[in-house]
C-alpha cells in the first residue's frame, strides 16, 4: 500500500546520540536543553527571530491567539475572527474552542488562498484579526492583507503549518504578519513526531506567549499570567534535531516526486498557481479535476491498485455546521469537491511516481 504520506524517519544512530545526552542530563521537559539548542537551530534555518516551541500546532494557533488579544478568558466579548474555508479543521476550530467565531471569507481560484477582496466585507465590531493560511505552503497575498489589517486595527496570525522553510521575495515567510504558527505534526515535511511553533513579530508577544505555555507561572511562587501546559519535551525535540540534521535529503527527494508529477500528469489539470517571488518547499501535490465525478473517480482506481490520495481539504469548512456562521465561498466549495493530494513522502519510489501519474492519465 502506498499512503499519501509516511513521516520521515531520520537516523536511528542520529537520532539515539540525541536520547544518549537527555538519559545523562536526566531532564525530560520545562525548556531543556534540546529545545534551547531546537529553538536557536530553527531561527537560524528559517531566518527568523522570536520562535517558541509548542507541543503541537492547534496549541500553536490557540497561544498566538491568546497572546496577541484575539481571545481572552471573558467567552461574553463574542469575539470573531476572519479566515478560510479552505484549510483543516484545526484552523477553525481551535479559534471556535478558544470563544472566536470563525468568519469565513472566499479564496482565490487559482492560489487557494484567502481572497483579500472578500475580506471587508466581512468585518465588523466584533473582528478582532485576520487568520490566512499559505495554504499548501503557497504564499498569501500578504501585502494586500497586511494594508486591510493595517486599516482596521486587526492583529494577522498566519496558519503557516505547511509553510517550513519556504522563502517569499527572498525571506521567510513566517515573518509577515503579527504571528505565523508551525506544525510539526510526524506528517509533516520537518516533524518533531508532535510538535508545533509560534514566529512572532514582536518580542513582547514572544515573552507573553512563553508564560502562557508553562500555566503562566514566572517563578517559584509565581504566577503571573492564565496558562496552560503547551510546552515541547525533550524528546520531541530530539526527533526535531534529527530531522533538521537532514532536511536536505528530504526536500530534494520531494522535489524529484513533484517533478515527476508535472513531467507526467496531463496539462489540462489545474495546479496551484504559485507566486513567482515564492521558493517552494515540496511538501504536498494538490491536483484540482474537472469534476467532483472524476475526482472521485481517480481516487477509486488509485484504492483498487493500492495507493492512498485524498480529498484535502474536503469539506470546504463554510459547509461544516460546528464552524460554519452567515456564510457560504463559492469558489472554496467548488475546489474542495475536486480536489486531490497525490502521494508524496521522502520514501516514495521515483517510479511508484510515475505509475500513479499513468493511472491518473488513463482515468481521464
Amino acid at each position: 500500500m502506498i499512503p499519501v504520506t509516511k513521516p520521515y524517519f531520520p537516523s536511528r544512530e542520529k537520532l539515539n546520540s540525541y536520547i544518549d545526552g537527555i538519559y545523562e542530563r536526566q531532564w525530560l521537559t520545562n525548556n531543556g536543553q534540546l529545545v534551547q539548542q531546537l529553538t536557536q537551530r530553527l531561527e537560524d534555518y528559517l531566518g527568523v527571530k522570536n520562535l517558541l516551541l509548542i507541543a503541537n500546532g492547534t496549541l500553536a494557533l490557540q497561544i498566538a491567539y491568546r497572546a496577541l488579544g484575539v481571545s481572552d478568558a471573558n467567552r461574553d466579548n463574542k469575539p470573531e475572527a476572519i479566515t478560510t474555508p479552505f484549510t483543516f479543521i484545526a484552523t477553525a476550530s481551535s479559534l471556535k474552542w478558544d470563544g472566536v467565531q470563525p468568519v469565513f471569507t472566499d479564496i482565490d481560484p487559482d492560489t487557494w488562498c484567502l481572497a483579500p477582496n472578500k475580506i471587508e466585507a466581512a468585518i465588523t465590531a466584533s473582528t478582532r484579526a485576520i487568520v490566512p493560511v499559505h495554504v499548501f505552503g503557497n504564499a498569501c497575498d500578504v501585502e494586500a492583507i497586511g494594508e486591510i489589517a493595517n486599516r482596521h486595527h486587526l492583529k494577522v496570525i498566519y496558519d503557516a503549518s505547511h509553510a517550513f522553510g519556504v522563502n517569499y521575495k527572498g525571506e521567510s515567510l513566517l515573518k509577515y504578519g503579527d504571528a505565523a504558527t508551525l506544525s510539526f505534526h510526524a506528517t509533516k515535511l520537518f516533524h518533531t513526531g508532535e510538535g508545533g511553533a509560534v514566529v512572532f513579530k514582536n518580542k513582547e508577544d514572544l515573552e507573553r506567549a512563553r508564560r502562557m505555555i508553562n500555566f503562566g507561572i514566572t517563578g517559584p511562587e509565581n504566577i503571573d499570567e492564565l496558562g496552560i501546559n503547551a510546552k515541547m519535551s525533550e524528546l520531541q525535540a530530539a526527533m526535531g534535531l534529527s530531522v533538521l540534521d537532514e532536511m536536505e535529503k528530504n526536500i530534494e527527494a520531494r522535489a524529484q516526486i513533484w517533478r515527476t508529477y508535472e513531467e507526467v500528469l496531463p496539462d489540462n489539470l489545474q495546479l496551484q498557481a504559485q507566486h513567482e517571488a515564492l521558493s517552494y518547499n515540496h511538501a504536498y501535490f494538490p491536483v484540482v479535476f474537472k469534476s467532483e465525478a472524476q475526482t472521485v473517480r481517480v481516487a477509486a482506481t488509485l484504492k483498487k491498485n493500492g495507493i492512498l490520495a485524498r480529498r484535502y481539504f474536503y469539506p470546504s469548512l463554510d459547509t461544516v455546521a460546528v464552524t460554519a456562521m452567515r456564510s457560504s465561498c463559492s469558489v472554496s466549495q467548488n475546489v474542495a469537491s475536486r480536489v486531490l493530494c497525490l502521494p508524496i513522502y521522502f520514501a516514495l519510489d521515483i517510479k511508484d511516481a510515475g505509475f500513479i501519474a499513468e493511472l491518473i492519465k488513463g482515468v481521464l
